[in-house]
């Protein structure tokens, strides 16, 4: 399949105050592929969101949720990435995802909080005019890292024309690994 990814990714957010928001995120969620769901400090509990969950994600994946930023855990190795429209964020057409992601999205009327933009590894923007729907800004940054990090064929170079093939994967030399681990890229 051309769209597979390496690694994992997981995404979530904090202080959401709508379960319909949170259940439209982990659908897509879902429906892109991700590894986990999660909230940090929500206004509602979990189980509110099965009436826009229809892909019942729950039972596909698993969905943490955290008390506070304090509480929050990730798997070893995983970059939190979070997402929001900070002057010092990284444009997220000119981001490269790390292969093992959490991706952070704030409240629906309002930001991420300092303690959580602090244990940040990366931030990222979308850059639109102004702040969009929450669902629509967790969609638009899963779609990114499929399509820069999934194995498309180039665009082609006419509108409507024919995308040239996908060239067949090569497989480079074995690679060695010193205490048991490889470093990312």
């Amino acid at each position: 399949m051309g769209e597979t990814a390496r690694g994992y990714f997981g995404i979530g957010v904090e202080r959401i105050s709508k379960p319909m928001n949170f259940g439209s995120l982990m659908r897509t969620a879902h429906a892109f592929g991700a590894s986990f769901v999660f909230t940090v400090d929500p206004a509602f509990p979990a189980r509110a969101v099965h009436r826009s969950d229809t892909a019942d994600t729950p039972n596909g994946l698993p969905v943490y949720s955290f008390a506070d930023a304090d509480s929050l855990a990730l798997p070893r190795g995983c970059k939190l990435v979070g997402v929001e429209r900070l002057d010092r964020a990284t444009a997220l057409p000119s981001f490269r995802h790390p292969h093992r992601a959490a991706y952070l999205l704030g409240p629906e009327r309002g930001s991420l909080s300092p303690a959580l933009v602090e244990r940040c590894d990366f931030v990222v923007r979308i850059p639109t005019k102004f702040c969009i729907n929450l669902g629509l800004a967790g969609a638009l940054v899963m779609y990114d890292r499929l399509i820069s990090l999934g194995r498309f064929a180039q665009r082609p170079l006419i509108p409507g024309g024919q995308a040239p093939p996908l060239p067949a994967h090569r497989f480079g030399a074995p690679v060695r690994r010193r205490g048991g681990r490889r470093a990312e890229s």
